[in-house]
């Protein structure tokens, strides 16, 4: 146990004085350890980290005001088996013999015997050095060490005590154990300790409460709440113990605890009072000026603050209230920040100190972070600033009006420039307007502002011209990038292409690092381009321009017109009859939203929309429409003529592939107008037509749609071949499968149908060796592909024949019903789950909201969102309840 005993002497010799240097009695209360409050929670790894202490002469606990430091120490001392001197020092021991005075009294209340020969300094100003070397030769020649803590020893300002401390400490040896409690760097040759290994810490990281700490401690106060709810308090307050304890006393006021802790305005708080009294009011004037103004700033460089003060001081005031812990942060690379908590406070109270003064100060940051921060910041500034000009013009000058498409800050930049009004009238402005109203495909609007940004520009164009001046590159190159979006939205290719060269012409002006600082304007510019290529049907142009992006190496901005390419390519794959290729590269888009936590789908979402035609082919028709109700969910403003397009081919075959050919012939309606017609799209339109006609027993109509299509399709041809052959002219309908050449690079989605076109008409005939020879070719280039589609719609002719060996080897397992556990009698899993896709999952089986799966899961509220889209695509579904359900049956829960 430690022993607080008396002042008493023990030994023969002269009394030792119970009086300080100045006459006045020795106060008892600075030599008690302090008294834990009852709602005290011991942390075992904190005092095991202080049993060190032990083992090397110095150790230092040294947090901020609040941290829990002495309480901290005052628990661990009362649990020694030894006595421990506890000295709290004052402001007002600056005389080193008023300091030593008080230290050996707080080794004799202790019950440290001391000979009456070491005397005791009878000068409160100054000590003699014959009576620190007795103390250290007396303590250095104890068997076992003694403790001593100094608490608040940052209120210990005069070098010559620092000096003289270290001298006792270093001679003492062994004997002394010093435990130091601070809010400051102590003046000691800390670095001499530390290197020699003779120093223990303890520091503001690992005082932090961890939220498993904080839930204990909300617990003694009678709080009973989820370990999420206390890592949120937590990660607010940095798990700063006055904090959590300030918090928890004010909650167990408050008739619904949990909301307030999630919710409480920091600035009306005991917090508040805490902070302002023992940080901010301590500080001089201008530290304190210095630290309203940082308030608005999330972190920030000593030059940054200096430009919001208009001095040239803040370097060393921010590194002095580091060094301090007076709440700031130091992150590094001249780098700070402010506590959370207390950045609040200080921004409350700035508005009531210096009312309107805000404003400025987020003007004042944005333009000097324009010159030396980053763009969000800047723009993040100038929004608060409510400067618009300003706003939109950093953005489009940075070449980065791209942004607002690009998946994952396209949402926060929105939500930035909703506050912008129509008093902002820069071309920058409204080509801001433009890019909102196209994302939303408010085409009329968005090309009103586009309008309107280009004439201004081309007048500025012409004043630079004539001025022999630079003209505004960067709002040209994002007036040309709006064109192509928008000429993609309205199926124009040619629109596309003249905006696509001057871009290309233009990009010459522009700084090489700018363009590489913001890669996802040309890969927006050749997505876009690549696009309304592949509305035309120009599918090599299209390739090329759509690989440039799908094969570059990006990051996430391009990550969206990464997924974009990649399943246009998809399409393209499909169109021409290759399944296998295509669902790899759908597959690959979808892999990159994923690996950036973009909304599945998200973008276009074309990806999802190959994914349903392939599993049409295929016969997986529940796949199909899981994949078709997934697609669904993508931005309908994001919906071009292609996406639709695909869409509707893939609705339609499904449709066609249920039997329902009303329907199907509905879904070939175009949603989406285009400028110029797609030959593609026609083509397919047709091919349905013409089923349904089939369906009717017309076959002469069914093959005169597909004869008007323009241009020369494989898969029109095909079609037509089987409406030929079902008018009961097979000649016909061999012409056109022979003309359909390996040139032509068709695929086995192609390939197979025509193989068994042939091989029903030489069953007309009578030719059984033949049939058997191309119904076995169809069935070897099918299986790899897994086709079972063509097979059912070839009609009753077929079905014994696949009976017959050795076709029926060549079809076992993949085409002719197998076990009874058919693929189809099971629900469909797209892909596996990840670990957070469980835990999100677990969670809706307990019927929690987003809001409470995001709180449990200390994440946002839209990855929340996002996770439960990519479940639902992985399980087939569209429903929480139908989720839950279908991973009941998989037994995932």
């Amino acid at each position: 146990m430690n022993a607080v005993a008396g002042s008493e002497e023990s030994g023969p010799g002269p009394a030792v004085p119970c009086a300080d240097p100045q006459g006045d009695p020795f106060l008892r209360t600075r030599f008690a350890v302090p008294a834990r409050p009852a709602t005290f929670f011991r942390r075992k790894r904190l005092t095991d980290h202080l049993d060190q202490a032990l083992r090397t002469p110095l150790s230092m606990v040294n947090g901020a005001a609040g941290a829990g430091k002495t309480l901290l120490v005052a628990d661990w001392a009362a649990g020694r088996d030894r006595p421990v001197a506890w000295l709290t020092t004052e402001a007002g021991d600056q005389g080193p013999g008023m300091f030593w005075a008080y230290f050996l009294q707080a080794l004799r209340t202790a019950g440290v015997p001391l000979p009456p020969e070491i005397g005791c300094p009878a000068d409160a100003g100054q000590v003699d050095r014959t009576l620190l070397t007795r103390l250290a030769a007396e303590l250095g020649a104890r068997e076992r060490p003694v403790i001593v803590v100094l608490d608040e020893y940052d209120r210990v300002t005069h070098p010559e005590i620092a000096d003289q401390l270290e001298f006792v400490l270093h001679h003492a040896a062994r004997g002394l154990r010093l435990v130091l409690v601070t809010r400051t760097e102590p003046l000691l040759p800390l670095h001499r300790h530390r290197a020699a290994g003779d120093m223990t810490e303890i520091r503001n990281a690992e005082l932090a409460f961890t939220p498993e700490e904080a839930t204990v401690l909300l617990g003694l106060h009678g709080l009973r709440l989820p370990v999420p709810v206390a890592r949120t308090l937590v990660e607010r307050t940095r798990g700063w113990a006055a904090g959590l304890r300030l918090c928890a006393l004010a909650a167990r006021e408050s008739p619904d605890p949990e909301t307030y802790l999630k919710r409480f305005e920091a600035e009306r708080t005991a917090v508040a009072d805490f902070l302002l009294a023992e940080v901010l009011e301590r500080q001089p004037p201008e530290t304190q000026d210095l630290l309203l103004r940082v308030s608005v700033l999330d972190r920030f460089h000593p030059e940054l603050a200096d430009a919001l003060t208009e001095r040239a001081d803040a370097a060393g005031i921010l590194a002095a209230l580091h060094r301090e812990n007076a709440f700031v942060e130091d992150l590094g690379h001249a780098r700070y920040r402010l506590h959370p908590l207390f950045g609040e406070i200080l921004r409350a109270h700035l508005r009531m100190r210096r009312p309107g003064l805000e404003p400025e100060l987020h003007r004042r940051a944005a333009r000097w972070l324009r010159r030396s921060g980053t763009l969000t910041e800047t723009l993040g500034h100038g929004a608060a600033a409510g400067d618009w000009e300003f706003t939109a013009g950093a953005l489009v000058d940075d070449l980065a009006i791209g942004r607002l498409f690009t998946g994952l800050r396209s949402d926060d930049l929105t939500e930035l420039f909703s506050g912008m009004g129509p008093e902002a009238t820069s071309p920058a402005a409204h080509l801001v307007r433009a890019a909102r109203e196209l994302s939303h495909r408010e085409l009329d609007r968005g090309l009103t502002h586009l309008r309107h940004a280009e004439r201004t520009l081309a007048a500025q164009e012409d004043r630079a011209e004539a001025e022999d001046e630079p003209g505004p590159v960067a709002a040209r190159l994002s007036c040309l990038l709006l064109e192509t979006l928008a000429a993609r939205l309205t199926g124009s290719p040619g629109r596309a292409e003249q905006a696509a060269g001057t871009a290309e012409r233009l990009r010459e002006q522009v700084p090489a690092d700018l363009l590489d600082k913001h890669p996802e304007l040309t890969a927006l510019l050749l997505a876009h381009l690549g696009s309304t290529r592949l509305w035309a049907g120009r599918y090599e142009e299209a390739r090329a321009a759509l690989a440039l992006v799908a094969d570059g190496t990006g990051d996430a901005s391009t990550a969206l017109p990464r997924e974009d390419s990649l399943g246009r390519l998809a399409l393209i794959d499909y169109l021409h009859g290759w399944p296998g290729r295509a669902e790899r590269k759908a597959m690959a888009a979808l892999t990159v939203s994923e690996r950036y936590s973009l909304p599945q789908p998200s973008g276009f979402g074309i990806g999802r929309l190959v994914l349903a035609a392939v599993a049409v082919d295929r016969d997986e028709l529940r796949l199909a429409r899981a994949h078709l109700d997934a697609a669904a969910d993508a931005h309908p403003a994001m919906r071009d003529p292609v996406t639709e397009a695909g869409r509707a081919l893939a609705t339609a075959r499904l449709l066609l592939a249920q039997g329902d050919t009303r329907a199907a012939l509905a879904a070939t309606q175009p949603t989406v107008t285009a400028d110029v017609a797609s030959p593609w799209a026609e083509g397919h339109t047709a091919l349905v037509a013409s089923a349904a006609q089939l369906a009717r027993g017309r076959p002469e109509e069914a093959a005169a749609l597909l004869h008007a299509v323009p241009g020369h399709q494989p898969v029109c041809a095909v079609g037509e071949a089987r409406a030929r052959l079902a008018a009961g002219t097979p000649r016909a309908a061999l012409d056109l499968l022979d003309g359909v050449l390996p040139e032509h690079h068709t695929g086995p989605a192609v390939t197979v149908r025509a193989l068994l076109l042939r091989a029903e008409a030489a069953h007309a005939a009578g030719e059984p060796a033949a049939v058997r020879r191309l119904v076995a070719q169809a069935l070897h280039e099918a299986r790899r592909e897994r086709l079972r589609r063509p097979f059912a719609e070839a009609g009753g002719w077929l079905r014994p024949l696949l009976d017959t060996p050795p076709l029926r080897g060549l079809a076992a397992g993949w085409l002719t019903p197998g076990p009874p556990s058919h693929p189809e009698d099971r629900p469909p899993v797209v892909e596996e789950l990840s670990g957070r896709e469980r835990d999100v999952l677990r969670r809706l089986d307990r019927m929690m909201s987003t809001e409470e799966i995001a709180a449990d899961l200390c994440v946002s509220v839209n990855t929340v969102k996002t996770h439960l889209k990519s479940v639902f695509r992985k399980l087939a579904v569209n429903r929480r309840n139908d989720a839950v359900r279908r991973a009941r049956e998989l037994r995932l829960l």
